[in-house]
């Protein structure tokens, strides 16, 4: 079953058991569904909608910083169980090793050396990682065995 299809399956289920908080949390990734649909006119395809619920995953851990500074617990506890809530469509995350095994084959496949040659290796290395790890995790580890 694709991620959208587990999405609306999601909010039945919540509405009939009385989730206000999964009902709410799935419909706003949906109606993100829905917009970038319309804005690209088109269906997303699976790993396009993974992507999505990462990005609103990272929007609440942001959200969940500034509520911190902000002194609001309350806020605070509202974010982390909306995550816990998205993080149930996404995939099965990959293990750092398995990561850096993936980047460092990207780099001697590509023969780069520095930093500036970043680009070369993402192209390779995110269709392998298809939205199992966050994109700043992948970034981050491309850099950092680039600068050694």
């Amino acid at each position: 079953m694709d991620t959208k299809t587990q999405l609306n399956e999601s909010v039945k289920d919540a509405m009939k058991s009385g989730d206000e908080v999964r009902k709410r949390t799935v419909r706003m990734v949906l109606a993100a569904v829905k917009q970038a649909e319309v804005d690209k006119q088109a269906p997303l395809e699976d790993l396009a909608v993974v992507a999505l619920i990462q990005k609103e995953i990272k929007n609440r851990r942001e959200a969940i910083e500034e509520a911190k500074k902000a002194n609001r617990p309350d806020l605070v506890g509202e974010n982390e169980v909306e995550i816990k809530v998205l993080e149930v469509f996404l995939p099965k995350a990959m293990p750092a090793e398995e990561l850096r095994s993936l980047v460092q084959a990207a780099i001697a496949e590509t023969g780069a050396s520095a930093p500036s040659d970043m680009g070369k290796v993402m192209k390779i290395v995110m269709p392998k990682v298809a939205g199992r790890a966050p994109n700043d995790m992948i970034s981050s580890t491309v850099k950092e065995l680039l600068t050694k």
